[in-house]
């Protein structure tokens, strides 16, 4: 957290209010100055807030403690730091603002020292928590991502299905998938290597997704298979948009250094009618198993009869 971290004053006694103004700004923050606590409420809870607080305990409207309290009660990831600012120096009262959700206090008239301690303390508290909050945001990412091909993978693609499928369900949306299964790749890996065949799957997934919209989603269901989720595709779309992406990876070859590698897909496509994911799945993969039959580099769908417009390899 940089010097000119931002913090909030709320205070209607205007000299006490100017006076930490001026301190706060001399020490190199950035000040917010507000006159009661529900202006301290609007600006706390909007788009950029403050990341530290001074509140006053006795405020008209709102007091300091209710700002605390209802701030908690939000149950935010990444919180202000809020400190107290009273005359009140009763334990049972401190012990009030703590339990209403204070970090901190500090007893008027402020030790401008013990200010700018407790201050430090606070920058430290939330660039900590925000620290915390990153790693956990990058080991969740992690956690469904496909580190080969960095689109997710199964959990992460499945997780997501399910939520289009509920959102379908909830919105009377379509909703379609495609099972894509790389044409032999395991003689892809016999004859070049996996060195390659790894490339393969890298360039396989950069074309499948140049020719998917920004909201659709594509997830590596396990070796060779990749499973394309179609959020508000209609049945009679769903042939020409998974013949797209089957005719952008085979159009040409996978550049290896001096190699030159021929790639086809099949796919397998389903349309949402009801039911479980897991039966969507294997409407799919029936599809999918289709088209293999028919002599790879194939578009197969579910329950629509499309005469093959591909060359079987």
């Amino acid at each position: 957290m940089s010097a000119t971290t931002k913090v909030l004053i709320a205070d209607d006694d205007a000299s006490s209010r100017l006076l930490l103004q001026k301190v706060l700004e001399r020490w190199g923050y950035q000040v917010v100055a507000v006159v009661d606590g529900q202006e301290a409420w609007k600006v706390l809870t909007q788009d950029e807030a403050p990341a530290l607080a001074i509140l006053d305990w006795m405020m008209p409207g709102l007091d300091g403690v209710e700002v605390c309290r209802r701030l908690r009660a939000l149950g935010l990831d990444d919180p202000p730091y809020v400190i107290l600012l009273t005359s009140r120096a009763d334990k049972q009262d401190l012990a009030t603002a703590l339990e209403a959700g204070a970090d901190d206090y500090i007893l008027k008239p402020f030790d401008r020292d013990e200010l700018r301690a407790r201050l430090l303390v606070g920058k430290r508290f939330v660039e900590l928590n925000r620290n915390l909050l990153e790693a956990k945001t990058a080991l969740e990412r992690l956690a469904v991502t496909d580190p080969l091909t960095g689109v997710l993978n199964r959990r992460g693609i499945l997780a997501g299905l399910e939520e289009e499928l509920s959102r379908a369900e909830r919105e009377g949306r379509a909703l379609s998938v495609g099972l894509l299964d790389i044409d032999h790749f395991k003689r892809i890996n016999d004859l070049h290597g996996h060195v390659v065949g790894d490339i393969v799957l890298r360039v396989v997934v950069e074309r499948v997704q140049a020719a998917l919209r920004s909201y659709d989603s594509l997830g590596r269901f396990g070796g060779e298979e990749f499973l394309i989720v179609l959020p508000g595709l209609p049945a009679e779309r769903i042939f020409p948009v998974l013949e797209r992406i089957r005719t952008r990876v085979g159009q040409t070859p996978v550049s290896v250094e001096a190699q030159q590698v021929a790639v086809t897909v099949s796919i397998g496509g389903a349309i949402y009618r009801g039911g479980t994911v897991d039966a969507l799945i294997q409407a799919a993969d029936e599809a999918l198993y289709r088209a293999k039959a028919q002599g790879r580099n194939q578009t197969v769908v579910a329950g629509v009869a499309v005469e093959p417009q591909s060359v079987a390899v």
